[in-house]
């Protein structure tokens, strides 16, 4: 297909357009990625995740991109590009979606499966999903056509694209590693002959992965992680519970073939582990030699004749594997003898959780199997070796190093700069930013709102970061609600939470502060709000003086 072509300036005194590459989110974080691209009046969309909340956000459930310039500019919406299917890329569309006009929406078979289940919990059904398939090319109105190629990651139906712009080509490689075999014998493999081919049409801009760019060397392969597997399982006698993540389809239907070999029945256990297996079934990317038994279904066999394959990797308290740690789980109970897999790592902010149920778990009397002391788990993400082999194979003019954190932007940065062949010139963007791109232009021309809006129970967006900050320090400090009474004789009412033990000397002393405040206030005939703005100061001094502590206060003044 031709290149979109670039319109001519109406004065040869007016410069080109340039495109515009402005990442809402996934940029200097790893998280609720999503990249709008602009040329003129139209614009493409790539991808919609979320992201999970950390330890400070507290009762926060989900965290999905704000989308103010989409809204201000929706009408200039051609199309969306979806990479593939992990939440982080996917999971905050029905938010997103719920608030835009209907576009086509372009995505890969199983990516697309668990979008439509996604949207369908939302009620979302008018959607416009449109399939494609490695080597299709796409247009979105006249300023770009994207081609799709495929990218190992730790997820089948897993896309990098060329987007074709009248300025010249962006390749973007999508979340990857380059796994010279998945282990599923599907021979699936990284399309590096359409990247060099690229970097000999010449690629203007590269965006690429930086999870990994401070790990040297190359990323273990699936095929590697499924041969540690199967010789710790085959020196199991008792019964193994294996988790990992629902999307690691790759890796599941290896455990689900060296079962098979070693004559165990796979149980699926888990909301998400059933969702992803049915998803993958559907398209083709998991065969299970055996049909799944369910828990009840087992209990003719011996105990080395089973495999769960169970969620809660991340130490959830809910997932399977918490249960199981904590004796909740309603059919299935460990007991010595029985071996955990953990086939994972902990995502950041995640291990202290995860050290709770594997402690749990020794306590239990079960044989624990997890990452470093076994090599059970690789990630999903191009390391140093394999992110060198995309900058060389492309040569871009121009990098902008995506999917990380500053530090793995930057240390992403230094090594291109290695290479034979560095880009003329690389950026460290922010989510927020305006990257102008022209044939011989390369920087950020500005900022629009970007950030993160935070998802709570139903709702969306009501919860901002001074609510936040408002939970925290009622973690921390307390909470002090006082009540002045005026009427008959003016007194005051304290309840006290979190605050400090029954303390009956510190209430009363609380109580009198806090009522000098209130009876001075009425001699003086202030209004009651600033009478009970003084008792709000009073106390705040007095508490902080006393105890060296800074409760959240809630003044009231009942008339």
């Amino acid at each position: 297909m031709t290149r979109p072509e670039q319109p001519r300036p109406e004065s040869a005194d007016l410069p080109a357009p340039t495109l515009e590459v402005i990442p809402l989110g996934g940029m200097g974080e790893i998280g609720k990625n999503i990249t709008v691209f602009r040329y003129g009046d139209e614009i493409v969309v790539v991808d919609g995740g979320l992201a999970f909340p950390k330890a400070h956000q507290m009762g926060i459930d989900l965290i999905v991109p704000r989308i103010d310039y989409l809204l201000e500019h929706q009408d200039k919406i051609k199309g969306w590009i979806l990479t593939h299917g992990h939440e982080d890329h996917i999971g905050g569309l029905p938010y997103i979606f719920a608030r835009l006009p209907r576009v086509p929406v372009y995505g890969l078979p199983l990516t697309l499966a668990l979008v439509r289940e996604k949207l369908s919990e939302f009620g979302l059904q008018d959607v416009d999903l449109r399939e494609v398939t490695y080597g299709d090319e796409v247009r979105f109105g006249q300023s770009f056509v994207a081609e799709f190629f495929c990218m190992t990651h730790s997820i089948p139906d897993n896309a990098g694209y060329i987007l074709k712009t009248p300025v010249g080509d962006v390749l973007h490689t999508g979340d990857f590693k380059i796994d010279p075999d998945v282990g599923t014998g599907a021979g699936i493999v990284s399309d590096l002959e359409r990247v060099e081919q690229a970097g000999k049409d010449g690629v203007l801009l590269l965006i690429s992965d930086s999870t990994n760019a401070e790990r040297p060397g190359h990323t273990p392969s699936e095929a590697e992680i499924a041969r540690n597997l199967e010789e710790i399982i085959k020196g199991c006698r008792g019964r193994v519970f294996l988790t990992t993540f629902a999307s690691q389809v790759y890796r599941i239907q290896n455990i689900l073939d060296l079962a098979h070999r070693q004559g165990r029945r796979v149980v699926m256990e888990g909301r998400s582990m059933i969702k992803y297996a049915q998803a993958a079934q559907a398209t083709g990317h998991m065969n299970p030699p055996e049909p799944f038994l369910t828990s009840e279904e087992v209990g003719e066999l011996q105990d080395q004749q089973v495999l769960f394959v169970c969620t809660g990797s991340q130490g959830q308290p809910m997932a399977v594997l918490g249960r199981l740690a904590f004796g909740t789980h309603a059919k299935i109970a460990l007991r010595r003898g029985d071996t955990v897999i953990l086939s994972s790592n902990p995502i950041p902010g995640n291990e202290d959780a995860v050290n709770l149920i594997v402690n749990r778990l020794y306590e239990i009397g079960v044989d624990v199997v997890y990452p470093p002391t076994y090599r059970v788990h690789a990630s999903g993400h191009a390391s140093q070796e394999e992110l060198a082999t995309i900058l060389n194979l492309t040569r871009p003019k121009f990098f902008l190093p995506w999917h990380g954190e500053p530090r793995h932007q930057i240390n992403h940065a230094k090594l291109a700069q290695t290479l034979p062949r560095p880009p003329k010139r690389t950026l460290i963007a922010k989510n927020g930013d305006i990257v102008n791109l022209g044939p011989d232009e390369f920087r950020v021309s500005g900022t629009v709102a970007a950030g993160a809006v935070y998802v709570d129970g139903l709702g969306v967006g009501d919860v901002n970061d001074d609510v936040l900050l408002d939970r925290v320090n009622l973690s921390q400090e307390g909470l002090l609600i006082l009540t002045a009474v005026l009427h008959p004789t003016p007194h005051v009412e304290v309840v006290a939470r979190g605050f400090a033990r029954p303390n009956r000397d510190l209430e009363l002393q609380i109580r009198r502060v806090a009522l000098e405040a209130v009876e001075q206030g009425l001699r003086e005939k202030k209004r009651l709000e600033d009478v009970r703005d003084d008792m709000y100061g009073a106390v705040r001094r007095f508490t902080r003086k006393a105890t060296g502590r800074n409760p959240v206060l809630i003044p009231m003044i009942v008339d």
